[in-house]
């Protein structure tokens, strides 16, 4: 007998086929020896964590497997049945698995622009939800996600996988404790080598995969498809994705304000950046590549008394152009991709997900916190208590750290033809309050462009506008510009409510 016989599976009904839920499920008694039944939505890299995470927890089992590519989605049906004992539903479609009244657990990792949708179409449908970073792709979808959370009593967790770890737990309490004197400023990097992704073109769609259902909420461009490799390099095209600063960047972020104890969102942005060095690197002058999200981009951010700087760089990264960040990082080679506290009796670095070092005003070494985490564990543990205060990484939280990579990544965009010389882009900088050195850091963010060929007279910097926010309205309030990305268009079938009609 089939675990789909077994459960039973129930019709996908006209509503649910138009992502319209009427009522809530409400959540079936569980006996202490039945599984939480989950369906993955997305089965490619990052889907696979997922399914590692339920396979191995004895509380759960894969009832479905949701990709709009079919061969994606049989391929990873294959490997849990060899595990599982029994082989998951294949479905193209995530309705057809919200619709089944047996799943308990939708966990999605999919492209960046269908997490919010999948998320409150899920809760809508009674289930409980694991959502990847960014949880959203604009500010407007996170606040619905929220309030889906809220309205359905859903457990709704973040993939900030750094919220479990036992490493940073231990060192954040370490600094809120006095560790390294009074902190008011942290400094994210994503210092990660990402190559060119290949010229702009129009590309063919993969025969196994339904284009509509990929795009899903985001509408049609012209061509379809502008990247040579389908899967993952949407991450470079904002039109699914967010950059790094929106992909690597809300763990960083997270760490940062969790660490800065910030729960609101910034009072001011600024960004400076481009997508530039890739002519250099395919030593072609007239190369246009097929991503438009900046591969270098800073972005402050003002809290008031407490600020956060968030440095993303796509280029060769051995050196950091920094003796200092050097040596917290204790490496002059490779990526660098963390969180420094600076306080005023020395720092402490978050050096990876499970590594934290702490370092007196002399930069010698005082503590190191090492430890790892089980974020789905937790995940899960919320789902079987009830209790929405048991997750590390509720919605919310997610919400205001993929909302500084928007807010950064919005700054840009707005200001992306303001091209800029270093000169002038110093200046500006001077004039920006925070705890930051800004001249040193546009220094540090120039030298590492010219050390990878970047003529930045030919391909200058451009600088986006000082952007002043409402951290309770959630709007912008000097620039109807900037307001227009806080929303997206949307395909009709696929329409991510707004908080008030979720």
């Amino acid at each position: 007998m089939t675990q789909l016989t077994r459960r039973g599976f129930v019709k996908t009904s006209a509503a649910a086929g138009l992502g319209v839920f009427a009522a809530p499920y409400i959540a079936r008694a569980k006996s202490p020896n039945d599984k939480l039944a989950v369906a993955v939505v997305g089965a490619g890299g990052r889907g696979s964590s997922h399914v590692s995470a339920y396979l191995g927890d004895s509380r759960t089992e894969i009832l479905y497997v949701v990709d709009a590519d079919e061969k994606n989605g049989q391929s990873k049906c294959d490997a849990i049945e060899k595990k599982q004992g029994f082989r998951p539903t294949f479905v193209k479609d995530m309705r057809e698995a919200f619709d089944d009244k047996s799943v308990d657990i939708m966990s999605t990792a999919t492209p960046n622009h269908w997490h919010a949708l999948a998320g409150v179409w899920a809760m809508q449908a009674g289930k409980d939800a694991y959502i990847e970073k960014p949880v959203c792709q604009t500010i407007q979808e996170g606040r619905a996600l929220i309030t889906a959370a809220r309205k359905y009593d859903k457990m709704c967790q973040v993939g900030t996988q750094c919220r479990s770890s036992s490493a940073i737990k231990e060192a954040i309490a370490f600094m809120n404790e006095g560790g390294i004197g009074e902190v008011n400023f942290a400094r994210g990097l994503c210092y990660k080598c990402r190559k060119s992704i290949g010229a702009l073109g129009d590309y063919s769609v993969p025969e196994s995969c339904d284009f509509s259902l990929w795009s899903g909420p985001a509408t049609y461009t012209d061509p379809k498809v502008t990247r040579p490799k389908f899967h993952y390099d949407w991450h470079w095209q904002r039109h699914y994705g967010n950059g790094d600063l929106g992909n690597q960047g809300p763990h960083q972020t997270d760490v940062a304000r969790w660490g800065l104890g910030i729960d609101t969102h910034p009072k001011a942005i600024v960004s400076y950046g481009g997508r530039l060095g890739y002519q250099a690197e395919r030593k072609d002058p007239n190369y246009v590549d097929a991503g438009d999200t900046p591969n270098t981009i800073v972005s402050l951010y003002d809290y008031g008394d407490k600020s956060i700087t968030f440095e993303t760089r796509g280029l060769s990264v051995n050196d950091s152009a920094d003796e200092e960040l050097n040596k917290l990082f204790q490496s002059t080679s490779g990526n660098k991709v963390g969180v420094v506290f600076y306080g005023s009796e020395g720092y402490l670095v978050q050096v990876t997900y499970g590594h934290c070092i702490a370092y007196d005003k002399d930069m010698q070494q005082i503590k190191e916190f090492k430890g790892g985490e089980n974020h789905f564990g937790n995940f899960i543990d919320a789902c079987v208590s009830r209790n929405m205060k048991d997750l590390n990484a509720d919605v919310l939280e997610g919400h205001l750290s993929a909302g500084m990579s928007h807010l950064g990544n919005i700054s840009y965009y707005v200001g992306e033809e303001n091209k800029i010389s270093v000169d002038a882009l110093k200046s500006e900088m001077a004039r920006v309050k925070g705890n930051d050195d800004n001249v040193k850091t546009v220094e540090r963010t120039v030298k590492h462009l010219q050390d990878n060929g970047v003529d930045l007279e030919k391909y200058p910097l451009a600088l986006g506008p000082y952007l002043e926010f409402d951290p309770e309205k959630e709007v912008f309030t000097n620039s109807p510009d900037a307001n227009q990305h806080l929303r997206r268009e949307y395909r009709s079938e696929f329409v991510c409510p707004t908080s008030d009609n979720v």
